[in-house]
């Protein structure tokens, strides 16, 4: 199957479901796909919050999709633990993390079993270990990341654009011409086009690398 081919909403569906079946880690049998000009929207039932995040991140890779609804539900197969064990087991995890995030830096709260991440870090990619360090756990159905950021560095706005714009021409999963970067304080924003949702995401990554940055803005659309 072609990428021109991808335009027509049958065929990506076929593609996507296609993709779910070949992503060992996901039970694409209990997964329903609907599409609607290259929107799509994913249903249905999964075991854990990791298969959760692999079926979203597979449909993202399949060229042609232009958006993702997540309507899927987590539901575990095995008993699950109360939200005070589910709390504690999150502690204990943070206990073996503190080569990437300082001792406590980061609380934890549950509530029905979707736990939130409070706290302060200096970089993104502290953010999202956290994120990580939680998703697998048994009874887990979803994780709000409300951890702040505060870099211990400033943003300087004409040196960013020169590195995230270096960081993009290197990154073989980006076109950097077809996207344009503003930076306020520590602020980035992206605009323009891309190919794939992947290609927006990894996008998003290089601007979140820059030292300083606080937020980005992703407003980098899909041409199908």
């Amino acid at each position: 199957m072609t990428f021109t081919q991808l335009q027509n909403d049958s065929q990506l569906k076929t593609a996507i479901m296609d993709e779910l079946a070949w992503t060992a880690s996901v039970d694409a049998d209990r997964i329903d796909v609907a599409i609607t000009d290259g929107a799509v929207t994913l249903s249905g039932d999964v075991r854990s919050y990791p298969e959760h995040e692999a079926a979203l991140h597979a449909a993202m890779r399949v060229h042609g999709v232009v958006a993702v609804a997540d309507e899927m539900v987590v539901r575990h197969t095995s008993d699950m633990p109360d939200d005070s064990d589910l709390a504690r087991e999150a502690a204990t995890v943070f206990d073996h993390l503190t080569v990437i995030l300082p001792r406590g830096s980061v609380q934890t709260s549950v509530h029905d079993h979707v736990i939130t991440l409070s706290g302060v870090v200096t970089w993104q990619y502290q953010r999202e270990a956290a994120q990580q360090a939680v998703t697998a756990l048994p009874g887990v159905t979803g994780v709000h990341n409300m951890i702040t950021l505060k870099p211990t560095v400033e943003v300087s706005g004409p040196d960013a654009k020169t590195r995230i714009t270096a960081a993009l021409v290197r990154d073989a999963q980006v076109n950097a011409r077809r996207i344009h970067i503003d930076v306020t304080g520590s602020k980035i924003r992206l605009t323009g086009s891309v190919s794939s949702l992947a290609e927006r995401r990894q996008a998003e990554h290089a601007a979140w690398f820059t030292p300083g940055v606080t937020n980005v803005t992703n407003e980098l659309s899909v041409a199908r």
